[in-house]
C-alpha cells in the first residue's frame, strides 16, 4: 500500500504532463488553421470582387458610351440604346440626368422613372467617379455599379447596374464551407496525431520511469530498450551506461566490504583468541608478556589497515586536486632516510640516480606517500642482501621514476590484479611482513588523479620494476 501511494502521484503528474503538451499542440495548430481558413476566406472573397468589379464597370462603361452618342437623351433613346447593347445583362439598369433624376429604370416598369435617385453609388458617379460596392450574404452575391456620362466633355448622366449574383454567391459559400470541413478534418486528424505521438513518446518516457524503479530497488542488471534514433535513444543509452557504471561500483563496494571485512576480522579474531587464552589459563608472567606482545601487535596491524583504508576512502572521493611545484629527488631523499632503518635490517644496498631530476605538479604529500609505498615494498619483499635502484629522468613531457628491486618477482598471473584492494601475491609473506594488500591500491589512485600512470614489470626470480610517470611541469613556458 505503502508503495502504491508514492507511485501514484508520480503518474498522475506524468500524465497531467502528457495531457498539457499534447492540448498545447493541439491549440497551435488550431490557431495555425483558423488562420489560413480565415486567409483562404478573404483571398476569395477578393477575388471574386476583382471580377465582379471589372466586369461591372465594364458593363456601366459600355452603356454609358452608347447613350454619350445619342443626340437626344430621353426615355425612349435610352431604352434603345440600352436594348441595343446584346450583351448587357442586370437585374437592374438606371440611367440618371446629370442631376440624379432617373430617365430610365428597368425595375418595376421604370418605377423611379420622373424622380430623383440618390443613391450612394449614383452621387459618387455624379462626381465623375467610376463606383463599385459588393457585398455578400447567405450565399447571395449583390454588386453595384455606377459610371457617368460625358457627352463632348460633358457629365449629361449615369449609368447604375445593380446584380444579384445566386451563382456565384452559391459557388463562394461552396469553397468556404470546403473550406471550413477541410480545416476541422485537418485539426482532428492534428488531435489524433497528437494524441498518438503523444502516447508513442510518453511510453518511451514511461520505459525509462519503470527502469529506475527497478534500478533504484537494486537490481543493476537491467537495461532499457528505447529503440529510435533520436534523443531518447541517446537518453536511454546514457541511462544504460549509468547503470553499468552502477553496476561496477556497487560490485566493487561489495567487494571490497567483504575484504575488508575479512582481512579487519582476523586481526580481531587473533586479539580476541589471545585475550581469552589469558583470561582461561593460568600462565606466568612471560608468557602474559609473550601475549599481550602478540595483542599489540594484531592492534598496530589493525590499525595500520584502517589508516590505509581511511586513507584510500579520501584519495578516491577527492574531487578536486591541490597543486605545487614539487622536485621528485628531495622527495625520495626524505624517504630514503624514513626506510634507512628498514633496508639496513634486510641488508639491501639502495642505488639511486637522480641527476636528471624536473618539476612537476603535485602535493608533496601525495608524492611522498606514493614513493614510500613503493620504496618499502621494494625493501619488504626483497631478498635478503638484495639491491634496490632508484633512478629520475625526464622524457619529452613526462617525469619517469623507476624502482626496480632483487627481489623473486611477481608471477605473470599475478601482474594484471598487483593494483587491485587486498591483492597479495604471497598472503603467508604479506601478513608476515605486516602488508595489507592496499598500499599499491592507493598508490595507483593517488597517481592516476595527478594525472600520472604507473606501470609494473616482473620477472620470476630476477626483480620487479615499478614505473611511475607523471607530467613535468615547464616553468619557463608557464611564465
Amino acid at each position: 500500500m505503502v508503495i502504491t501511494s508514492k507511485n501514484e502521484p508520480k503518474a498522475i503528474r506524468f500524465r497531467s504532463t502528457q495531457i498539457q503538451y499534447a492540448i498545447a499542440y493541439v491549440l497551435t495548430t488550431f490557431v495555425v488553421l483558423l488562420t489560413l481558413n480565415i486567409y483562404s476566406s478573404n483571398a476569395s472573397q477578393k477575388l471574386f470582387y476583382n471580377s465582379k468589379e471589372t466586369a461591372m464597370v465594364e458593363k456601366c462603361q459600355l452603356a454609358a458610351s452608347a447613350i454619350a452618342d445619342l443626340d437626344v437623351i430621353n426615355p425612349t433613346t435610352v431604352k434603345d440604346a440600352v436594348s441595343g447593347i446584346g450583351t448587357l445583362r442586370a437585374n437592374r439598369i438606371l440611367v440618371t440626368d446629370r442631376f440624379g433624376m432617373a430617365i430610365y429604370d428597368t425595375a418595376g416598369n421604370n418605377m423611379d422613372t420622373g424622380n430623383y435617385v440618390l443613391f450612394p453609388e449614383i452621387i459618387q458617379a455624379l462626381h465623375s467617379n467610376d463606383v463599385f460596392s459588393w457585398r455578400y450574404e447567405d450565399g447571395i452575391m449583390q454588386s453595384k455599379a455606377a459610371v457617368p456620362i460625358f457627352s463632348y466633355g460633358t457629365l449629361v448622366g449615369v449609368v447604375y447596374i445593380m446584380e444579384y449574383d445566386i451563382q456565384q454567391g452559391a459557388l463562394m459559400q461552396s469553397l468556404q464551407s470546403t473550406t471550413l470541413t477541410i480545416t476541422i478534418i485537418l485539426e482532428i486528424i492534428v488531435i489524433l496525431l497528437s494524441l498518438t505521438f503523444s502516447q508513442v513518446f510518453t511510453r518511451r518516457l514511461r520505459r525509462i520511469m519503470e527502469s529506475m524503479r527497478i534500478i533504484r530497488d537494486g537490481d543493476y542488471t537491467h537495461k532499457v530498450q528505447m529503440g529510435g534514433r533520436d534523443e531518447l535513444t541517446v537518453l536511454g543509452d546514457e541511462f544504460n551506461d549509468l547503470v553499468e557504471r552502477l553496476r561496477i561500483s556497487e560490485e566493487k563496494r561489495n567487494h571490497f566490504v567483504s575484504d575488508a571485512s575479512h582481512e579487519l576480522k582476523t586481526p580481531l579474531a587473533s586479539i580476541k583468541l589471545l585475550s581469552d587464552s589469558i583470561m582461561q589459563n593460568d600462565m606466568d608472567v612471560e608468557t602474559i608478556r609473550e601475549f599481550v606482545s602478540d595483542i599489540g601487535d594484531e592492534a598496530d596491524r589493525l590499525n595500520r589497515m584502517s589508516q590505509k583504508l581511511l586513507s584510500l576512502s579520501k584519495t578516491e572521493s577527492h574531487q578536486e586536486n591541490d597543486f605545487e611545484i614539487t622536485y621528485i629527488a628531495p622527495t625520495v631523499q626524505r624517504v630514503l632516510r624514513m626506510v634507512a632503518v628498514l633496508a639496513e635490517n634486510q641488508q639491501i644496498t639502495i642505488k639511486t640516480d637522480l641527476q636528471d631530476d624536473c618539476p612537476i605538479l603535485i602535493l608533496e604529500d601525495d608524492l611522498y606517500q606514493i614513493l614510500f609505498n613503493l620504496i618499502e615494498n621494494g625493501i619488504k619483499y626483497n631478498t635478503c642482501g638484495g639491491s634496490l635502484s632508484i633512478s629520475v629522468h625526464r622524457d619529452e613531457d613526462n617525469a619517469v621514476v623507476k624502482i626496480t628491486d632483487s627481489g623473486v618477482g611477481i608471477p605473470e598471473t599475478a601482474l594484471e590484479h598487483i593494483f587491485e584492494r587486498f591483492y597479495r601475491v604471497d598472503k603467508a609473506r604479506s601478513r608476515k611482513s605486516g602488508g595489507t594488500g592496499l598500499g599499491l591500491s592507493i598508490v595507483r589512485s593517488m597517481v592516476e588523479r595527478n594525472g600520472g600512470t604507473i606501470t609494473v614489470t616482473s620477472t620470476l626470480g630476477v626483480g620487479s620494476t615499478f614505473t611511475l610517470t607523471i607530467p613535468v611541469f615547464d616553468m619557463e613556458e608557464s611564465e
